[in-house]
């Protein structure tokens, strides 16, 4: 791979890597949008967030200059109502439920009122919940990241104890290392952590792997339950020749490696190819062009109507200048000296299938792409190995839970990613929610029976 390090200035990485979506400017430019709010009675945008948002109200509460109301409205729902106003999808979630869309106008800037507001709480440090006396009772939580910090929050404000552990050295989890760095700033994730476990009652031990530092038979007699939230992190492979050539990686460690080592530290090709169009497709993708390729091109097997990233995503990665190549399917990895040099993809025709999803159908006709770098894209697998190792009754390494997150075994409880496969980050902050109420409910009716409900 031709690793160009240190290609572009300081200030050149500054502004690829600025902020894409900036916030209000002024606080008359945040009323003006507030007040074009509707307020509708029951609203479509609160209907369509996995936490459930009173957006209406939050946004009233901005428009009469009650920004610690509409902070708490906020976060009362999301805890990480302010990292999620930077990552959420809002296009297919809030913002595309905003009854403008059927009005043909734009829709009320949901997200960006949503960070007016919860900026200022996490930047001003305030302190908007008031944690009830400890009830003596403790919980291990696995997993830093938005179900883990969800779950601990809520418990904490209900007098548990909570002790949170972290194999990496700060906390967030996705938020922190798996989200492309224009979008949200590692800065800006650590205030978000320390404001969440600023309410007291929980401590993050960080640095200390499940399943390797502590296990779960452990935690199970220190604490009165365990919540599991490890997340997904495996990338799937593509299982095609020349996968293990010099020059091809995968998506997850390529981020990771954009936000654990900074920009010049990371080597990126000048012909890139990524596999996938998913969302994590979309910030490989984009994060290669503005460290400084010279060609990127996104290679997927079907056509936009299946894309899996929504049409606000690919068109970020189509205005930075990549390309897409649909109907494509990589089947070899071509290399010389153990470097890669070329990526053959067969086309692809797709069919009906019973499922009524078109399946995508290799046929003989072959294209081949020049690059020096393939970055795969396709999808993560859950740690199958852990859970096994664990004896969770899972589905291909998922924990299956019922629908409030417990588990096959009494008093251990699981959600976000480690369960549903890889959601969004506002469906992990509902999972710890669940997990918390769960939870709760668990150790109120523990007095004299162990047994608890469990699958």
């Amino acid at each position: 791979m031709a690793v160009r390090n240190n290609r572009l200035s300081a200030e050149e990485y500054q502004q690829h890597f600025s902020d894409i979506h900036p916030p209000f400017e002024t606080r008359d430019a945040a009323l003006v949008e507030a007040n074009r709010c509707l307020f509708c009675y029951d609203a479509p945008c609160t209907k369509s967030c996995p936490t459930s948002i009173n957006v209406p109200k939050f946004i009233k509460q901005i428009t009469t200059d009650n920004l610690k109301g509409s902070a708490y409205t906020i976060f009362s729902s999301n805890i990480m109502g302010g990292g999620c106003a930077k990552v959420c999808p809002v296009e297919k979630l809030c913002e595309g439920s905003c009854v403008y869309n059927f009005m043909e106008e734009e829709p009320i800037a949901i997200a960006r009122l949503q960070r007016y507001a919860t900026e200022r709480a996490i930047t001003e440090k305030w302190p908007l919940f008031e944690r009830k006396p400890s009830t003596g009772k403790k919980v291990a939580v696995i997993g830093a990241g938005p179900a883990g910090l969800s779950c601990a929050h809520a418990l904490s404000r209900e007098g548990v104890d909570v002790t949170i552990y972290e194999k990496e050295s700060k906390g967030g989890g996705l938020m922190t290392y798996g989200i492309a760095a224009y979008k949200v700033t590692p800065q800006f994730c650590q205030e978000e952590v320390d404001y969440i476990i600023a309410i007291g009652g929980i401590e993050i031990r960080y640095n200390t792997t499940f399943g390797k530092d502590i296990t779960l038979d452990e935690l199970q007699q220190q604490y009165d339950a365990v919540y599991l939230a490890f997340g997904v992190g495996l990338a799937r492979q593509l299982y095609i020749p020349g996968e293990q050539l010099d020059g091809v990686v995968d998506a997850i460690s390529f981020i990771y490696d954009i936000r654990n080592s900074g920009f010049p530290a990371v080597p990126v090709g000048d012909q890139v190819a990524v596999i996938g169009m998913g969302m994590t497709a979309i910030d490989a993708a984009t994060q290669a062009k503005r460290l400084g390729a010279k060609d990127v091109t996104l290679v997927y097997r079907r056509t936009q109507q299946e894309m899996p990233c929504t049409e606000a995503e690919m068109n970020i990665a189509l205005l930075d200048g990549c390309k897409i190549i649909w109907l494509a399917a990589p089947t070899e990895i071509l290399g010389e000296d153990g470097k890669v040099t070329q990526l053959v993809c067969n086309i692809v025709k797709l069919e009906d299938a019973a499922n009524g999803r078109r399946q995508p159908v290799i046929t003989d006709e072959q294209i081949i792409l020049p690059v020096d770098m393939v970055i795969k894209a396709a999808g993560q697998m859950p740690f199958e190995e852990l859970v096994h190792s664990h004896q969770l009754n899972n589905d291909h390494g998922k924990i299956a839970t019922t629908s409030n997150g417990v588990t096959s075994i009494a008093g251990v409880f699981a959600g976000g990613d480690c369960v549903n496969g890889g959601k969004e980050v506002v469906d992990a902050v509902q999972a710890g929610k669940d997990g918390a109420k769960a939870i709760l409910e668990y150790l109120q009716h523990r007095n004299g029976n162990n047994d608890g409900n469990h699958l």
